[in-house]
C-alpha cells in the first residue's frame, strides 16, 4: 500500500509581544479538536511560501510579508506521509481572525503547550517554547 503524501505549509504569526495565533482544528478534519498554527496543502505549482501566504489570507484574512522558512518536518500517520513546512510570519496586514468561523485566540509564545496541538507539530512547538525561534 502506498501512503498518500502531503506537503503542508504553516504560518507562526507572532506579533510584536511575542504572543503566537493560533486556531482549532474543525470537528470534521484530520486531527479534529487540535490547536493549530494556520496553514494548509501546497498545491501543484506553487512554493511553500506562496502557499502559506494563499492559506494565511484564506483562513485569517491577512497578507502575510516575507515569509521566513524555519523548519521543514516530515510526520508519518498510518495512513499519509506529511511534510510540514513551518513559516515565522512576523510582518502582515490586516488583523488575524478566525475567517472560516474557527476559534482562534493569542497565546504568549512561552504558554504553548504541545500536547494541545497534533503530534507532528511537537517539535516546533518546544522549540518555540524554549525561545529558539
Amino acid at each position: 500500500m502506498t501512503l498518500k503524501k502531503l506537503t503542508i505549509s504553516v504560518g507562526i504569526i507572532r506579533n510584536a509581544q511575542k504572543e503566537i495565533f493560533i486556531t482549532q482544528r474543525d470537528a470534521s478534519s484530520h486531527m479534529a479538536g487540535f490547536w493549530e498554527f494556520p496553514g494548509g496543502k501546497v498545491e501543484e505549482g506553487e512554493t511553500p511560501a506562496q502557499a502559506v501566504i494563499r492559506e494565511l489570507q484564506e483562513e485569517t484574512g491577512i497578507v502575510a510579508e516575507q515569509p521566513v522558512l524555519i523548519k521543514s518536518l516530515e510526520h508519518i500517520f498510518p495512513d499519509r506521509v506529511i511534510t510540514l513546512h513551518f513559516h515565522l510570519i512576523e510582518k502582515w496586514q490586516g488583523e488575524p481572525y478566525g475567517k472560516e468561523g474557527q476559534p482562534m485566540r493569542w497565546i504568549p509564545q512561552a504558554e504553548l503547550e504541545a500536547e494541545e496541538f497534533p503530534p507532528a507539530n511537537e517539535p516546533i512547538v518546544q522549540a518555540l517554547i524554549r525561545g529558539e525561534f
